[in-house]
């Protein structure tokens, strides 16, 4: 276990990226099943509120609508019951918005209500993880029904449109599994094959070490991913046992990245890409059969505790910027208690790279809408085709990067205003930017005032459990004949604590205002950890013997 003494490294206060910042990557793997399903599960509702001269209505349907953004990531068990709570959270947050706008016309009490609602739905995404899109379509529903005139008596028949077209969202998901049962598990096996063997090139390519603990960070991300998926709530299945040794090849791969076949890790992803047999890892009878599920429910319930300063800083922030708009006299401060939620991320240096992100996206986005208002207003037919058109271009866009899939979602948001009736475009293009800018301002400026002194402790918490694992890993090699079981029970257990350690020290980093962080320990700790990971894939067969000597593995972080 290292004890090294930590070298004071960090600053209180670091400055802020812009490089980067707007880079287009490459889009997600999956970016079609969103954007798929939020057109399936719009336009039907919509188009029936159009044939009923009902427009008026639709922002209710689509709050139900809009679930279907969601748990694309997960198998289909576990994606049932992530998509009912999202439309259990969905309906509870537009009831309290109902029901406060139909009991006060008080602006500011409704914004303090918004800021509230935004608070919980930030805290309760972020730790059941359900994203993305996580908390800001929730917010946007809410806080943008926080000021559509409504009455008490109004509010059961709005929730009952925007339930049955929540369990229209549920269908639209749930039903490729009808055609490809295990595609999730498929897909999420593909990427963390496909990311180990890319950590493995940069290995034997002796790539930068930024690069290199970059591509690493990203395998081990992506087999994180490929575990909570498989092993969530369900029977294993031939299919689920294949697919399980297959992510323990793309683990064994990143603890020993020289000895990994790039070229085969790829061959088996491809494979899975199709509808056809799932490849044979060739594993050790104990190691496909013998899968021990640590923390499988990490991804459902993450600790509140942590989160508490990210709560405390949407809401004020949130409450901040709808109180600036309203001194402004704009008539829609939602889109200011928007922005500000919108911003919240894991660290201020994410904070802050989202909040250009969005005011550029938005920027962008107002012009688009002025280019594309004339032909919307050619009828409520043309309105509702132009709505279905930017809700599939934010999702092809978004995961490219956030400012481009700004760019569809801003003129999207601006023509459902207009679904009642049509409204001046100068002065919607107007409010958008002025809101735009107060709620990433102010936005930004109380993330920065709320500290999160504890991202410190939560370092240590992780070095401590990654030293844990490692002993308990080590102590199982030295013994003449450990169990099987206990040796993989080991081995993922450590795994997962280098993976946590390293989102939790990458997330500190990004923090401003707290005592210097234990650079040193974290890359021996992390340089241990991976040694002790290949020795205990060696000595369960999943590599060639090398005998005791495991200081040759290419653990630089």
């Amino acid at each position: 276990m290292s004890s090294a003494t930590p070298a004071p490294v960090s600053t209180p206060a670091r400055r802020l990226p812009l490089a980067g910042v707007l880079r287009v990557g490459r889009p997600s793997d999956i970016w079609f099943k969103p954007a798929l399903s939020v057109v399936a599960a719009i336009a039907p509702p919509t188009l029936t509120l159009l044939a009923l001269g009902r427009l008026d209505l639709a922002m209710y349907t689509m709050a139900g609508s809009l679930c279907a953004l969601y748990a694309h990531d997960r198998r289909y068990a576990a994606r049932a019951g992530a998509l009912m709570w999202v439309v259990l959270g969905m309906l509870g947050g537009l009831a309290v918005a109902l029901v406060a706008a139909s009991l006060t016309v008080s602006a500011v009490v409704l914004v303090t209500v918004g800021a509230l609602l935004a608070a919980a739905q930030k805290a309760l995404c972020d730790a059941t993880r359900i994203g993305p899109p996580g908390h800001v379509v929730l917010t946007f529903v809410s806080s943008a029904s926080l000021f559509a005139p409504q009455t008490l008596a109004q509010v059961p028949g709005h929730l009952a449109l925007a339930a049955a077209t929540g369990g229209w969202a549920w269908l639209v998901c749930m039903a490729p599994a009808l055609v490809r049962p295990h595609g999730p598990e498929r897909r999420a096996t593909a990427t963390a094959l496909k990311a180990a063997a890319a950590y493995a090139d940069t290995s034997g390519t002796g790539g930068t070490g930024e690069g290199r603990a970059e591509a690493r960070a990203a395998g081990y991300a992506a087999v994180q991913a490929a575990w909570q998926s498989l092993l969530s709530t369900g029977a294993r299945s031939r299919t689920r046992r294949a697919l399980e040794g297959l992510v323990v090849r793309a683990e064994v791969a990143l603890a020993a990245p020289t000895e990994a076949d790039a070229g085969r890790l790829r061959a088996w992803a491809d494979a899975l890409r199709s509808t056809g047999p799932v490849p044979r890892a060739g594993l050790p009878r104990v190691a496909a059969g013998e899968v021990v599920a640590v923390e499988a429910a990490r991804g459902r319930w993450a600790r509140l505790g942590p989160l508490t300063p990210l709560a405390v800083r949407t809401a004020l922030g949130c409450a901040l910027a709808g109180y600036a708009s309203l001194a402004l006299g704009i008539g829609r401060p939602y889109w200011a208690l928007v922005t500000a939620a919108s911003l919240y991320q894991a660290n201020i240096a994410l904070t802050w790279s989202r909040a250009v992100q969005r005011v550029v996206g938005n920027v962008v986005g107002v012009l688009v809408f002025a280019a594309v208002v004339p032909l919307a207003h050619l009828g409520r037919a043309a309105l509702v085709v132009c709505c279905l058109a930017f809700s599939f271009g934010a999702e092809l866009l978004i995961s490219r990067n956030y400012w481009l899939g700004s760019v569809c979602v801003t003129p999207m948001a601006l023509l459902v205003t207009e679904f009642a009736r049509y409204q001046k475009p100068g002065e919607l293009m107007t409010e958008r930017l002025v809101d735009t800018v107060v709620g990433a301002l102010v936005g930004f400026a109380a993330a920065v005032a709320v500290t999160n002194r504890r991202a410190g402790d939560r370092v240590e918490r992780a070095l401590t459990a990654a030293d844990r694992a490692r002993e308990r890993a080590a102590r199982l090699l030295a013994e003449p004949h450990p169990g099987p079981a206990a040796l993989e029970a080991a081995r993922r257990a450590l795994a997962v604590a280098l993976a946590d350690l390293r989102a939790t020290a990458d997330a500190a980093a990004g923090e401003w205002w707290q005592r210097a962080l234990p650079q040193e320990r974290v890359v021996l700790a992390e340089q241990s950890g991976h040694r002790t990971l290949a020795a205990t894939a060696r000595r369960q067969g999943l590599l060639p013997d090398r005998g005791t000597d495991t200081k040759t593995e290419d653990a630089r972080p």
